[in-house]
């Protein structure tokens, strides 16, 4: 994105109505947080993110972004399932919904590409809170997965109704946001000594995190074993790890290590933690994972190593209880007193006036997508660059018509153009 048109997407951004989700003013949050998210991918992979890094600083839109994703996070547990039930509801296209279960994974892949900045922590502020119970809630639930399972355990239907195919992708699409928010924490973890002194203590003692953390490492819900294959997650698929590399750290454990790093050496941490027997057992039981060839993956835990071995054959001192008035997270508690008791109201409203939509309002719709994710802009998110369609080498040219075929030289363009020739046609 251009500058001006960055900062403008930025200023617009504002909180939504949980009732609204779905609806016209919606969307178009949804639009420019995509754009953003989009924006932010590109500028990180270029080392180039400083602009859009300052401009959420500036204009003050960390909590705001926090807001939506609570926000859509409450209405996927409460309004989603009675949307999924209402029986007299067939809809002629499921993809407003799923935008709206979409928004969630937007919102947190955009904090996780700006949230490695310190003063992206810092202009959280009281929403800091909020986000660090949201983190919680989407580990717990990755810690809580069966160690055995893949992304998704749902029994495969003959032929699932467009509704059940939704929730099948919603489950998948869970996953891969526990994910993220992973990360999310391991940064806010890396301004352990800036952050404000509630932050702390509900990491630390109301949510016991750096258990948390080693359920993480004892269970791994990002790698299994199938067909006597291991398997791992990363960039957003399911790879079948090569024999050699299967002491390789990947990147989510090494966020989990790296978490624990923060939250257990840092000074401060260590003063206002609780050893006592529980959570020492539960930290010791790290030590079966701290192998040299772990360790030189990671140099800096060597220094957990020793700080563990330190602790087996000592009593810490109890925490300082310094802190009388403690502050709490307000957007959850905000959102769910607010609607409570009115789920199956705001449902019935959002199927008739936002999952609806005439023939007419999904071909604009489309449209307005159509330019939202633009060829060029999903060619340069893509891992890989494009292949020859005749000898499959890397291409830099594609056919001018239809846009859709990629050449690496004009004589196999030439050479393809008689299969090719109905299907440019059509397309073009």
């Amino acid at each position: 994105l251009p500058p001006a048109e960055a900062e403008a997407l930025v200023r617009a951004l504002q909180g939504t109505e949980l009732r609204d989700t779905g609806g016209q003013g919606w969307l178009r949050q949804h639009e420019y947080v995509e754009k953003l998210n989009m924006h932010g991918i590109l500028s990180a992979s270029a080392g180039q993110e400083q602009l859009l890094t300052e401009l959420l600083v500036t204009h003050a839109k960390i909590p705001v972004l926090i807001g939506e994703l609570i926000s859509v996070e409450i209405w996927k547990q409460k309004v989603f399932p009675v949307v999924c039930r209402l029986e007299d509801f067939k809809p002629r296209s499921t993809f407003p919904i799923y935008v709206v279960l979409h928004h969630e994974a937007s919102i947190i892949n955009l904090l996780e590409t700006v949230f490695f900045h310190k003063e992206i922590c810092e202009s959280a502020e009281d929403s800091i809170l909020d986000l660090i119970d949201y983190c919680h809630r989407k580990l717990t639930l990755l810690a809580a997965r069966s160690t055995g399972g893949q992304a998704v355990a749902s029994v495969d239907l003959p032929s699932p109704s467009s509704m059940q195919e939704l929730q099948k992708q919603a489950e998948t699409m869970e996953f891969e946001i526990s994910l993220k928010a992973l990360s999310v924490l391991r940064f806010i973890t890396d301004q352990v000594e800036s952050l404000p002194l509630s932050a702390l203590t509900r990491m630390l003692n109301t949510h016991n995190l750096p258990c948390l953390l080693v359920e993480l490492v004892e269970h791994c819900p990002w790698s299994c074993w199938e067909a006597g294959k291991l398997k791992k997650f990363e960039n957003g698929a399911w790879h079948v790890v090569p024999s050699e590399d299967h002491v390789k750290m990947t990147k989510l454990d090494g966020q989990v290590w790296l978490a624990l790093l923060n939250l257990l050496l840092s000074p401060e941490c260590q003063r206002k933690y609780r050893f006592d027997g529980f959570n020492k057992s539960q930290l010791l039981k790290l030590r079966v994972f701290l192998t040299d060839v772990l360790i030189d993956q990671l140099p800096n835990l060597l220094e957990m190593q020793r700080f563990l071995s330190h602790l087996a054959v000592t009593e810490p001192a109890p925490p300082k209880k310094d802190l009388v008035l403690e502050q709490v997270p307000v957007i959850w508690d905000h959102i769910l007193k607010k609607n409570s008791g009115k789920w199956e109201a705001i449902a019935k409203h959002q199927v008739k006036n936002a999952f609806s939509p005439t023939e007419e309002e999904l071909k604009h719709q489309a449209r307005r997508w159509a330019q939202t994710y633009s060829l060029d802009m999903m060619e340069a998110l893509a891992p890989d660059k494009p292949r020859c369609r005749v000898c499959g080498v890397e291409a830099a040219k594609r056919c001018s018509r239809c846009r859709n075929e990629w050449y690496c030289t004009r004589a196999c363009q030439v050479q393809h153009w008689q299969k090719h020739k109905p299907a440019c046609n059509l397309m073009a």
